[in-house]
């Protein structure tokens, strides 16, 4: 075997078993050294050039990528997990027929789209998807992923909720939690202009939060200028707080009038 190749997998193997005991600093050290023995490799994307070891050198890079995708989940790391997502992407898109398809494919490919989603990245969302083959969208991971952005989409909020609890891979939970905040946050900004209050039951409903320490943990945490009082939750003050914004009513009118005018001309 060729010598490259073999520290290489030497290499990987001791990265295996540091991410197996969850030590997550060792992992990222290897990983940055992986990569850059990766680079030794001709066969691997962009030149893709014919070599004899070129099977094992696109299978064993493929891995280390999608190691170092859940590994960036793991250490809550984003832009980590979009450029590793970059440098994996081409072993799934250009490398049909030359190596077997992985089984973390699917995964990884809807957990990319459930990232782009929670940075409402809608328009690369539906790009990717646009991207994948027809009997892609059969795959859970893959649905899980369309069926959240069109419940997203339509305001279905219990729907997205409710999603945490049946993730097609551990992986996700991350992601959801993520989401699942935005959601939250999109539900508080509603309540404040729609209610003055709301019963300490009805918000818990609302939220989705399965305690009332959760709700209050919320609140703490992430909008203290609420007020819980007397088993309600207060939005007077918050209200107060926002200030009022003066509509230019006048100069909306004239504009309106103008616009009116030109179009008589045009006609």
């Amino acid at each position: 075997m060729d010598p490259k190749l073999v520290e290489v997998t030497q290499l990987f193997a001791r990265f295996k078993a540091a991410y197996t005991r969850n030590d997550l600093d060792v992992c990222s050290n290897l990983l940055s050294q992986l990569k850059v023995l990766l680079t030794k490799f001709p066969s691997l994307p962009p030149s893709f050039q014919q070599t004899p070891n070129a099977v094992e050198e696109l299978t064993i890079a493929r891995e280390i990528y999608e190691h170092a995708v859940v590994l960036s989940v793991k250490m809550e790391d984003q832009d980590a997990f979009e450029r590793d997502f970059c440098q994996l992407k081409p072993y799934y898109m250009d490398t049909c027929g030359i190596i077997p398809p992985s089984p973390e494919e699917y995964p990884i490919l809807g957990l990319n789209l459930l990232r782009l989603l929670v940075q409402n990245r809608i328009a690369e969302f539906h790009t990717e998807l646009e991207l994948l083959p027809a009997k892609a969208l059969e795959n859970l991971c893959i649905k899980h992923g369309v069926e959240l952005e069109q419940s997203f989409m339509e305001g279905a909020y219990n729907h997205v909720l409710s999603a945490r609890q049946a993730v097609p891979h551990e992986t996700y939970v991350y992601f959801m939690d993520l989401l699942a905040k935005t959601v939250r946050d999109e539900i508080a900004g509603c309540s404040e202009r729609g209610y003055d209050y709301l019963s300490i039951s009805d918000a818990k409903q609302m939220f989705m939060f399965s305690s009332d320490k959760e709700l209050q943990q919320y609140i703490a945490e992430e909008h203290p200028e609420w007020d819980v009082k007397n088993g309600l939750v207060l939005f007077q003050k918050a209200k107060e707080s926002q200030p009022c914004k003066e509509i230019p009513s006048a100069s909306v009118i004239n504009q309106t009038l103008g616009y009116a005018r030109e179009l008589e001309r045009i006609v």
